[in-house]
């Protein structure tokens, strides 16, 4: 069964997270933490993402700098499987545009073929920390990506060869952003290009974080309004340390309403702020799950255990 129909068939709002792969060198003991962590609440998915390779300088034989690209998280695909293989539990990586060829996404999704995972995320991904504007390896956007897949999906590869034998289709969801994304002119732009997404084959839309759920709702309204009508989950994120008050606002482009603010402010102690990031975190998860939502998805880095504290008041 696909996560799409995992949602849609749940009982009540379905829950589910987001893992990092561990840094290079370091063993897959944390992700498993996270997940043993997090089980008990039967997440109907897990979320792999994945990260593209930066620029950095390193010193040769010769003593010289020189810059090369160096990948910090790998391992999305072989994270993935290891998941599923052990726990039994739907996982989701994530398929991205930036720093990836289309060759490259090719034979991810070959791999991903062969072990069986057939659920994706398809995203365009964040531009390099050296770019000023996103610069494409490969696609250029995520509607772009699609092409690739549902090409992929109908049996044909890149260069127009056809497959030899019957594969099974992947299933795939996209990011929606109710406050518009950093680069969109205006919402109802990123509504044009959510909708984009639907035709060409989205079967769901999962939302950059937000800490007000009326912007949400609104969004959700508005995607109604112009004929999007496939599950929209919301993806929400404890805040659990002082300086996400300032920092997350600049990376994910999101408000935190003054009253959430308010209370950050008054925090002296990242532990202070924890409690304050929870207490919120689970007063938006509850609304959401008054008001129906299929499911609610977490964005779990650094905030493991406020999210299980969350889940286990709401879920």
């Amino acid at each position: 069964m696909s996560v799409v129909e995992k949602i849609k068939s749940a009982k009540s709002t379905a829950f589910s997270f987001e893992l990092l792969p561990p840094l290079k060198g370091n063993g897959i003991e944390t992700v498993y933490r996270t997940i043993d962590t997090l089980r008990e609440f039967d997440p109907k998915y897990i979320n792999i993402t994945t990260h593209r390779s930066e620029l950095a300088f390193k010193q040769n034989a010769q003593g010289l700098f020189e810059q090369v690209a160096e990948r910090h998280r790998p391992g999305t695909v072989a994270i993935a499987a290891a998941i599923q293989n052990k726990y039994k539990i739907s996982v989701v990586p994530h398929v991205i545009c930036s720093g990836f060829t289309r060759e490259e996404t090719e034979y991810a999704l070959i791999d991903l073929q062969f072990l069986g995972i057939t659920d994706l995320l398809l995203l365009r991904g964040d531009k390099a920390k050296h770019e000023r504007e996103f610069s494409p390896t490969g696609h250029k956007n995520a509607t772009d990506l699609q092409v690739q897949i549902n090409n992929f999906n109908n049996g044909q590869f890149l260069d127009g060869s056809k497959m030899k034998s019957l594969i099974t289709p992947f299933s795939y969801g996209m990011a929606c952003y109710p406050e518009k994304h950093e680069e969109a002119p205006n919402l109802n732009a990123d509504l044009y290009y959510a909708k984009q997404k639907v035709d060409a084959g989205a079967e769901y839309l999962v939302t950059q974080m937000f800490f007000d759920n009326q912007k949400y709702y609104d969004f959700v309204e508005k995607c109604r309004d112009n004929g999007i009508n496939i599950p929209i989950i919301p993806g929400i994120k404890p805040i659990t340390l002082k300086n996400q008050l300032t920092v997350l606002p600049k990376i994910f482009h999101t408000d935190i309403p003054e009253e959430f603010a308010s209370e950050l402010r008054k925090c002296k102690t990242d532990e202070e702020s924890v409690e304050v990031g929870i207490e919120w975190c689970t007063k938006q998860a509850n609304d959401l799950k008054v008001h129906g939502v299929p499911s609610i998805h977490f964005y779990s880095m650094m905030a493991t255990q406020s999210v299980k504290r969350v889940a286990k008041a709401v879920f």
